[in-house]
């Protein structure tokens, strides 16, 4: 008994496991690391609208959010600005600063609670963005409105915008370029909302007072309000493919006229045979064609005076 009490208090004996320094454990971690599950980027992957697609978030962007099969996209205020000026390169004119909630809009969610979920979402004021640069060297001021910042409604704060896009467009003696993407007046606003629609049309007499061109280009979707009101007030009216446009939706008038409606009705390629747009570009031609509109139209104002 005493000579085991000894060996169990020889020196080195411990309880502890050994470190493991074999050239196995040395590797092991680098091992474990690579066949370790990665976590997939969120987004990385885009599915397509119309034919369910999966497409690489990168190769979207290089196409600008046009899908392989020809579905343009929605897109943010400030990527379009980036699509239209040359180089992406554009002065950023803030917006006037409005009241949040003038009629204290009863609501399960307050209103000024949207509005800075919807701001902080869309990183964005308001649901109307402008901006001034040039589009293949013609100088322009363009507005954008963003359906992702509350449907892109017609409010106060978009009236504002809107107003001084037209004001800096006179300033400035350049061109005004505006793209449409709406679902209408904006609810929580009421009467005020719908004052815009007068508002925005007594600021484009003050451009066209100026001779200054008004362009319209149409985007999915356009419709109530805002199609009522300036989106077709334009001196030509664009509008990209398959965009719907209209005021009222398919099923109200339906209901209403008690008839089917026909295929493609309310979309840009069935309004242009009709003649209430004046031509279906795509986005990628679109530069191109703006710039030959407004060169064209700023020439012939050059020669007004001369004759």
């Amino acid at each position: 008994m005493a000579m085991a009490e000894q060996r169990n208090d020889k020196p080195g004996r411990s309880a502890a496991p050994r470190e493991r320094t074999g050239w196995l454990s040395r590797i092991a971690p680098g091992v474990r690391n690579a066949f370790a599950k990665r976590e997939t980027p969120e987004n990385l992957w885009v599915k397509c609208p119309d034919t369910g697609e999966m497409i690489y978030r990168p190769d979207l962007e290089a196409a600008l959010w046009v899908t392989p099969s020809g579905h343009h996209m929605r897109v943010g205020a400030v990527q379009r600005l980036k699509f239209t000026f040359d180089d992406g390169k554009f002065e950023r004119i803030a917006s006037p600063v409005v009241g949040d909630d003038p009629l204290k809009f009863p609501d399960i969610r307050p209103y000024p609670e949207r509005l800075k979920q919807a701001r902080k979402a869309a990183n964005e004021y308001d649901a109307l963005a402008i901006g001034y640069g040039a589009i293949l060297g013609q100088p322009v001021v363009v507005a954008v409105q963003d359906f992702a910042f509350m449907g892109g409604s017609l409010g106060v704060a978009v009236g504002e915008a809107f107003v001084k896009a037209a004001q800096e467009a006179v300033k400035r003696d350049v061109p005004f370029v505006i793209f449409t993407a709406s679902g209408g007046a904006r609810m929580q606003e009421g009467t005020l909302s719908l004052m815009q629609m007068a508002r925005t049309t007594l600021a484009l007499n003050e451009v066209k007072a100026a001779g200054l061109p008004y362009i319209v280009v149409l985007t999915d979707p356009t419709t109530g309000g805002v199609m009522a009101s300036y989106a077709m007030l334009g001196d030509v009216h664009l509008a990209e493919p398959n965009a719907l446009i209209g005021f009222a939706g398919r099923r109200v008038i339906e209901q209403t006229i008690r008839e089917t409606l026909p295929p493609g009705f309310q979309r840009s390629e069935f309004l242009v045979e009709r003649g209430m747009i004046d031509r279906v570009v795509t986005r990628g031609e679109l530069t191109a064609v703006l710039s030959s509109i407004l060169k064209t139209l700023m020439m012939g104002r050059a020669q007004l005076p001369a004759a």
